[in-house]
């Protein structure tokens, strides 16, 4: 079975992934080449979270956000719905917003004065009779709309491919760990407070750590871990290791994926008392809503970009260029939640995962110098193993659905991710992904693991998902 495919792929991606053989090449995260082709295809052909609706409350009100580079406009409309649109003048090609949100009854370029409505019409040109006397068809320069816009759960995500599937067939199995998000609360949730900063790293660094990467934390983060669980058993005082198997890891077929942080009682302490003493008055209720498992916290990334910490840190990472990106992450706290609770989290934030918090400084030293040594031409050829496979993928197993292992020492779903991210950089359309992701996929997701850990051999036997030559009686034996 082979498949057409788009003039896209010049960067030879198909050599520098291997999802089966477990190689991601350093060249994907410096290379300019791969960059454009990413804005060609990932930015353009995937959903990307724009805004929740606790951010515009009103009619009127806007937010300015990104969609890879291509800066967009989200805004409420008069009627209630969101429409969201290229932040870019027709004239001249400048911003017609400046702005990073607010209340609007319109916008207006600041170079020549062309003026917008909020669901970008153009609506004026100075001086129009005189300086166009043939006549403008304004109708034919209104701002560049982005053509999907759908809402999930107070999450509004937009797409710039038309032809891309329906926001909760995107997310898949994803739906049910990200609900374990959205509705932990009766009372749903909202934004408080935002952080944007830059850091010189490649955009998928962070994206790949909530999406497979937990076994980072008892190294990276042992001296806050070990400040933070003083008093605690669940953590080695000596190593900052942990005592008990850490959670369980999930994937989807188009890229998301994540990781619970253990048990009950047994997870990463935080700063914030209030909080702990107050989540402990309603987690039976939680429980009761989100089950066992969706009860403890973790984290996970909707593919691309979108990704959800445990301590409510919801965040994008826009790229910016193949050496940085642009990180945005906001605090989400329980609406009903007492204000004494929602300034915990605040404060809880700050201290963790903020520009300047504990967690997020480790990661930030690691993703900086993993970049910079991406300078060297022998780093960037050496390439990256992912080989981290000693756990049984399983499927829909123990209610967990789609692809999971036992515990979180797993590159499953790194690996799915890359995946994915190859299928798309290949060129091909909505219709050929959904048959690659969810045909080969799918076996490769389910029986992997069944095997390898036995030795069993494997190759590549398609041009774009390499899949398992799979021994049956080998694998029973």
């Amino acid at each position: 079975m082979t498949h057409a495919q788009h003039d896209v792929n010049v960067t030879g991606i198909e050599n520098l992934i291997d999802p089966v053989g477990g190689y991601v090449s350093g060249k994907i995260f410096h290379d300019a080449d791969i960059y454009e082709q990413e804005l060609q295809t990932v930015w353009q052909k995937t959903w990307v979270f724009l805004a929740h609706d606790s951010m515009l409350p009103k009619k009127g009100n806007y937010i300015q956000t990104y969609i890879g580079e291509d800066p967009v406009i989200v805004c409420r409309q008069k009627d209630g719905s969101v429409k969201a649109f290229l932040n870019q003048c027709r004239h001249r090609g400048m911003r017609i917003c400046r702005a990073d949100r607010g209340l609007a009854k319109g916008f207006m370029c600041s170079f020549h004065g062309w003026a917008y409505g909020l669901d970008g019409t153009l609506l004026d040109i100075p001086h129009e009779d005189t300086a166009y006397p043939q006549g403008m068809d304004k109708t034919k320069l209104s701002a560049i709309q982005v053509p999907r816009i759908e809402n999930y759960n107070g999450f509004i995500f937009g797409s710039w491919d038309e032809n891309i599937p329906p926001l909760e067939e995107y997310l898949g199995n994803a739906k049910y760990y990200l609900d374990g998000y959205l509705d932990r609360y009766a009372g749903g949730m909202e934004a408080i407070a935002v952080h944007k900063w830059v850091l010189p790293a490649n955009w998928k660094f962070n994206v790949e750590q909530p999406t497979s990467d937990m076994q980072h934390s008892e190294i990276s983060h042992v001296s806050a871990v070990e400040a933070l669980a003083s008093g605690s058993d669940t953590f080695d005082r000596k190593t900052g290791r942990e005592k008990i198997p850490t959670g369980r890891q999930w994937f989807s077929p188009y890229g998301h994926g994540g990781a619970f942080f253990g048990k009950r009682g047994k997870e990463i302490p935080n700063t914030a008392p209030a909080l702990i003493d107050w989540e402990n008055t309603v987690r039976d209720k939680i429980e009761e809503r989100l089950g066992e498992f969706r009860e403890v916290r973790g984290h996970m990334n909707v593919f691309p970009n979108f990704m959800l910490l445990g301590n409510y840190t919801f965040r994008v990472t826009h790229p910016r260029g193949p050496h940085e990106m642009e990180i945005w992450s906001w605090t989400f706290v329980p609406k009903d939640a007492p204000e004494e609770v929602k300034e915990s989290i605040r404060l809880d934030v700050m201290r963790t995962f903020s520009p300047a918090g504990m967690f997020e400084q480790d990661d930030a030293e690691n993703w900086e110098e993993m970049q910079h040594i991406l300078k060297g031409a022998v780093s960037r050829k050496t390439g990256f193993t992912y080989n981290m496979r000693g756990v049984p993928v399983t499927r829909d197993d123990d209610g967990y659905p789609g692809g999971s292992t036992a515990h979180v020492y797993s590159d499953n779903a790194a690996l799915n991710m890359y995946g994915f991210y190859r299928d798309m950089m290949m060129g091909y359309d909505w219709p050929q992904l959904k048959e690659i992701r969810h045909g080969e996929v799918e076996v490769e997701q389910a029986d992997f693991t069944a095997v390898m850990p036995d030795g069993a051999d494997y190759k590549a036997t398609h041009n774009t998902m390499a899949k398992l030559d799979i021994d049956t009686e080998n694998a029973k034996a």
